[in-house]
This record gives structure tokens, C-alpha cells and sequence, in this order.
């Protein structure tokens, strides 16, 4: 019988600032299937999970965000076709981190090794691995404080480098394993090396408005 997955808190989102948080643990644990299926019948909506169990909602990309994303995923996949050491995903796909959190950055990147072990059933799920590589883009309703915790979060659980790119401020802030955050005021391109060896990214696509 399939049960009925209840929200026993939802915590309101300031005005015109995301994600809307929803809580439905500990009165209903929500197994890793039903949290799947929950993202399968709400496909037109982007959602995540904390590692707490708290289920976090997103609209899908705004038209100011749209374009600077696909920008990110084409140069990272017209670079990872050359390298040919790693797959690169986009904000579609999600990722259950070793904490339990599942998270869908904007763009990322993982080792084919990494990937070559996983079972037929994880590569179909939520892939149980944290990215190599992250970026995320901050949109118009995003707290700034809120996408700071979730590099911390990548970091933490794994990820060898983070980008964080705030069109607002306009700035990058770059993210290493054991290293406090970078921060870079208006930068024009930014480089992934050494753990993307040859990767660059040039910032005018992504600071400018694409129309």
C-alpha cells in the first residue's frame, strides 16, 4: 500500500527568496524510493533533501539564470570531450551524498572511475556519489547564505573543487578542500586547474544579461 506522504511543517520562504522547505520526518520517514517518486510526479519542479530530511522546493531555472547555466554545462562538456576522464551532468541530475542530503547543482563533473563502479540501480537512482566538481549560479531569488551552505555541505562530503558564481555581486567564490573560500571580485575568466586540468571559463556570458 502506498502511504501517504504528509508535511508536518512548512517553513515559509522570505518574500521572493527560495527554496520553500518542507518537513515530514520524523512523523513519516520517506524511504529513498517514495523521496524518487515524489521528484517523478513533480518533474516541473527542482527538489533537493537536506541531510535532516528536510525537502526543499525550487521553481524550475528563471529566464535571467536559463542562459548562463547552459553556457556553464556547454564549455564544461566541450572540455570534458577532449579530457575524456570524467561525465559531466546538469541541474537535472541528483546526487544522494554520503551524509544522506541529496543535491542537484547547476553543473557538475565525476571521474569515470568513480562512476564504472556503481550498480545498474544506482546509475537509474539518484547517483550515490558527491560531484568532483560543482558550480552553482545564484539566481534573483537565491540568499546568498543559503548557496554558501551548500558549498560547505559539496566540500564536506567530498567535492575537490566548488564554484559558486554570483551575477548579483558579481563575483566567484572558489572552494578547496581544507582551504577557507576564495573570493574573486568581477573576475573575467576562472580557471579549474589542477583538478580540471585545463578547464577555463570565461565570466562575461555569465556576469552580463543574455538578452
Amino acid at each position: 500500500m502506498t502511504q501517504t506522504l504528509i508535511p508536518t511543517e512548512v517553513t515559509t520562504a522570505e518574500e521572493g527568496v527560495l527554496p520553500l522547505t518542507i518537513r515530514f520526518e520524523p512523523a513519516v520517514q520517506m524511504s529513498e524510493e517514495q523521496f524518487a517518486e515524489l521528484c517523478e510526479m513533480n518533474s516541473d519542479i527542482r527538489i533537493e533533501r537536506t541531510a535532516e530530511g528536510m525537502v526543499e522546493l525550487m521553481p524550475p531555472t528563471k529566464g535571467d539564470t536559463g542562459p548562463k547555466e547552459a553556457e556553464v554545462i556547454s564549455i564544461l562538456n566541450t572540455w570534458a570531450r577532449a579530457d575524456g576522464s570524467g561525465v559531466v551532468f546538469g541541474s537535472s541530475a541528483g546526487f544522494t551524498l554520503p551524509n544522506g542530503a541529496m543535491r542537484s547543482p547547476d553543473a557538475s563533473w565525476i571521474l569515470k572511475y568513480r562512476l564504472a563502479v556503481l550498480t545498474d540501480a544506482e546509475k537509474n537512482s539518484f547517483i550515490p556519489l558527491c560531484p568532483d566538481f560543482v558550480v552553482e549560479l545564484r539566481s534573483s531569488s537565491d540568499r546568498l547564505s543559503v548557496l554558501q551552505a551548500k558549498m560547505d555541505e559539496y566540500m564536506s562530503n567530498g567535492a575537490r573543487l566548488a564554484w559558486l558564481l554570483d551575477p548579483i555581486q558579481r563575483q566567484a567564490h572558489i572552494y578547496r578542500p581544507g582551504a577557507q573560500p576564495e573570493i574573486l571580485n568581477n573576475p573575467d575568466t576562472l580557471s579549474a586547474d589542477p583538478e580540471l586540468p585545463g578547464f577555463t571559463l570565461n565570466l562575461e556570458p555569465i556576469w552580463e544579461p543574455a538578452f
